[in-house]
């Protein structure tokens, strides 16, 4: 996650030094791009070569808050917040209003407005990030609601603390004109799949509050004996990432830098919702992923013991696994049976079987045959 980059000000222990060496400068707000504000925001007069680079000190080590970053997706726009929790009683006095109200805003509601959420069980506490210490919040909201966030933002000037925010995701190019004349914000856009891989490095880097964020399920097929068990990344190349979005991008990553797009698949999260909407009539992605929790799949596809009356022993198929997704629905009878919440489900199950077919072909493919040659020998 990077913090937003200060467009209005330096650190204030320094302008004060600068006061009282009688050079106190105006500071302009901001650069013209991605490059400018990657470096920092430039002095609009000159202060010589020692005052600049004390300035650029400043700037790298302690970035100004606050902190945010953007991933602006096709279904879900995810929003991260760094909350410090080891700010100085001086650094409190010397706060403007509008960063108080702003940190006050995001960290004491759970909603904003009738689609924003924080989602509480996914923060991370007691973090040290770029130096500071404090909490990292998770919030999204639909997409379809940035020009109501954009506005926002503008009502709560936000462009008086910032006028650069990281952001990717493709939203980052559709919405980069709206933030400009709407919100006085300039976009600095980075590309989504160079930080999903230094995301999922850096969340495994860090944990989950002391937990492993990676894992995996022994004997997944098994009801009485899976479980669930941390995965350890230290040496995970070559690996297979696959990123389920509004569609699914898989990528064959060989190390931190080097990786390749193998595939995809248009059959992603937003197909599940989108579906949902027309079988179920739900309105939002909390509300169809509820309904799914509480359906029955079964009652909707057409599975293996449906059609062998059992399992499948020939090829190892056991009458449980999917035959046809949405078979049953081809009867009248069980049709008036099902409830919403059952086609929830067999929809969900249908998008995740998709995904997860494809992805194994890929790692057969791409990822087996890497471990053969890396590890000389064939990997489970």
């Amino acid at each position: 996650m990077e913090p937003w980059h200060n467009g209005g000000g330096a650190d204030e222990k320094l302008r004060r030094q600068e006061a009282e060496a009688g050079n106190l400068r105006r500071w302009s707000c901001g650069g013209t791009g991605a490059g400018s504000a990657a470096a920092g925001p430039e002095p609009c007069e000159a202060g010589g070569a020692a005052s600049v680079l004390r300035r650029d000190s400043v700037r790298k080590n302690r970035p100004p808050f606050p902190w945010f970053g953007l991933d602006i997706g096709g279904t879900l726009v995810k929003l991260v917040y760094f909350e410090p929790k080891d700010i100085t009683a001086e650094e409190e006095d010397e706060e403007v209003e509008n960063l108080k109200n702003i940190r006050k805003y995001l960290t004491s509601n759970v909603a904003y407005g009738s689609t924003g959420i924080r989602d509480v069980h996914l923060e991370l506490k007691d973090l040290t990030l770029c130096g500071r210490k404090g909490n990292l919040h998770f919030i999204r909201f639909p997409t379809h609601d940035m020009p109501a966030f954009i506005q926002m933002g503008s009502e709560k000037h936000f462009s008086s603390l910032h006028t650069t925010i990281c952001a990717t995701g493709g939203g980052a190019y559709k919405f980069e004109q709206d933030f400009l004349t709407m919100g006085d914000l300039q976009l600095r856009k980075l590309d989504e799949l160079d930080c999903l891989i230094k995301g999922v490095l850096y969340i495994d880097s860090i944990g989950f509050n002391g937990n492993s964020e990676c894992y995996y399920f022994e004997h997944p097929t098994d009801t009485e004996r899976c479980q669930k068990l941390p995965f350890n990344l230290e040496n995970p190349y070559p690996l297979l990432l696959v990123n389920i979005g509004s569609g699914v991008s898989i990528l064959a990553v060989y190390s931190k830098e080097n990786y390749r797009w193998v595939t995809g698949t248009s059959l992603g999260g937003g197909t599940f919702f989108g579906l949902c909407c027309l079988l179920t009539g739900c309105s939002t992605f909390e509300e169809a992923m509820d309904m799914a929790s509480h359906g029955d799949s079964t009652k909707v596809d057409k599975l293996v013991r449906d059609i062998y009356g059992g399992d499948y022993e020939r090829f190892g198929l056991p009458g449980w696994a999917v035959a046809s997704s949405f078979g049953n629905m081809m009867s009248k009878e069980k049709r008036e049976a099902v409830s919403k919440e059952d086609l929830a489900k067999a929809t969900l199950t249908t998008i995740t079987n998709n995904i997860g077919s494809i992805a194994r072909m890929c790692a057969l493919n791409e990822v087996v045959l890497s471990l053969l040659q890396a590890e000389n020998g064939i990997q489970p």
